[in-house]
């Protein structure tokens, strides 16, 4: 009869102590949104977005296409490969990239939509026109998956500082 109050006892003990331990196994704690594939927080959307256009500018700038490329999601290499140093892409020799810059982040339909505004040099001619960057998060990383004319105007929490051309 010792023998079973004493297992009796060490059952209750290990049940009292049995809720401590589970939350270091994962057991029983809340799921963080951040830690769930294809979910983030506002904030690293954002960041992470401005981030990959900007290195996508910046290689535009240096005309370094492999560091472009590299910001690009998958499915979007091969074309770029085929038209980024053609006649009108974002690499071709006959132009520079005097300025470019990100005006606008902001969430839309298919990831962030990161505007900008690119000045393009050929010759004596400047031109300054706007894309708009479509960047989503591919896996546990983030890529452009989009790059269209156009772009959204500013919010205002976030002007756009002005742009000659």
């Amino acid at each position: 009869m010792r023998a079973r109050r004493g297992r009796l006892a060490a059952g209750v003990v290990l049940l009292g102590i049995l809720p401590l331990a589970l939350p270091g196994c994962g057991i029983g704690e809340e799921e963080d949104p951040a830690t769930k594939p294809g979910r983030a927080p506002a904030e690293e959307a954002t960041a992470k977005s401005r981030e990959r256009v900007q290195a996508y500018l910046d290689a535009m700038t240096a005309k370094d296409v492999a560091a472009g490329r590299s910001q690009l999601c998958a499915a979007l290499q091969e074309s770029f490969d085929a038209a980024a140093t053609g006649p009108n892409g974002d690499f071709a020799d006959h132009f520079t990239v005097p300025q470019a810059e990100i005006t606008d982040v902001r969430p839309g339909p298919r990831g962030q939509e990161v505007s900008t505004s690119v000045s393009v040099a050929a010759g004596s001619r400047t031109i300054t026109r706007p894309l708009l960057f479509t960047v989503t998060r591919d896996g546990a990383d983030w890529c452009i998956a989009a790059e269209a004319p156009g772009g959204n105007a500013a919010s205002p929490a976030a002007p756009a500082s002005p742009v000659s051309g």
